[in-house]
């Protein structure tokens, strides 16, 4: 597989995020409303398609609790399928949940529905005390050590090397950017690539699966082939949504079993969305590419 340039997704490809944002999300909900999901229904979700914000897919997590008190009888599974036939995402997750149970019992779930407290207890726990004290600007109301030190590195340090080495390299991310300066500096990149070689949530409203950000990287590069390593179908999506728009191209989605699609299973749930490899980890992406 020839390419130019790589562009990197960074959780589940860079960092272990499992006991990080994952854990935040099942604990946010947890923490406003005394109910939770499991930690494993949080990839039916990702699959979903939409959900590459943890903080919608927790506001999603959220709302799926609040409509089970209201009536709704769907398990997550039927429900992430509803969404996915909506389109994936938040906006379709609320219409799944409108039509299941009626306006006013629908009144009643948004009512209590809490985005901003979810979003506050997410990032307290998420970052710890002392960092939501300065990246947040605010006073946390929970003294925490913070998930964001329970991620473990995957790329190894001679990978890195080898990829900055023989080509131009990229990051496509779902996180702040805040955020994505801390595990890039974690992992030894934060030098290698400066701000205009990275796309995150504050520099696209689109989000994935939206190809802009990674067609607009490709023209930074100056790229004939690029090739867009990620951990949920959204990032497979992504590369093939590049290259229906940008067909002068070469755009390929390398899918990693690190995130949470693993093992066989999640072999194929990449291979059905034509996804141009799956590594066990990025680990194996230099011998893939020479």
């Amino acid at each position: 597989m020839n390419a130019d340039a790589v562009v990197l997704d960074i959780d589940g490809v860079l960092v272990d995020v499992a006991d990080s944002y994952r854990r935040a999300i099942v604990e946010s909900v947890e923490h406003v409303y005394d109910r939770t999901i499991r930690k494993e229904d949080i990839q039916a979700f990702k699959n979903a398609g939409g959900f590459n914000n943890d903080w919608e897919l927790t506001y999603a997590a959220a709302l799926y609790v609040l409509a089970t008190e209201e009536g709704y009888r769907a398990s997550i599974d039927e429900f992430t399928d509803a969404i996915a036939e909506r389109g994936g995402g938040l906006e379709a997750a609320e219409g799944v949940v409108r039509e299941a149970i009626g306006a006013r019992a629908t009144q009643r779930v948004t009512d209590r529905w809490d985005r901003q407290q979810l979003r506050d207890v997410f990032q307290q726990l998420y970052l710890g005390s002392e960092l939501y004290r300065g990246l947040e600007d605010a006073e946390p109301d929970l003294e925490t050590r913070g998930f964001i030190h329970d991620e473990p590195v995957v790329l190894e340090p001679e990978v890195r090397d080898r990829l900055l080495e023989n080509y131009d390299v990229g990051v496509l991310t779902g996180r702040p950017a805040a955020e994505a300066e801390i595990a890039l500096e974690r992992v030894g990149l934060d030098e290698a690539i400066p701000a205009d070689r990275r796309f995150t949530m504050d520099d696209w409203e689109e989000g994935k699966p939206h190809p802009r950000a990674l067609t607009v990287l490709a023209e930074r590069f100056d790229a004939d082939a690029v090739v867009f390593v990620g951990d949920t179908l959204d990032d497979v999506r992504t590369a093939n949504n590049a290259a229906e728009a940008d067909p002068d191209r070469t755009y390929r989605g390398a899918g990693v079993l690190t995130g949470g699609l693993t093992g066989e299973d999640g072999r194929r749930a990449y291979e059905r969305e034509d996804a141009a490899a799956v590594l066990e980890s990025v680990n194996e992406l230099p011998d893939l590419l020479e």
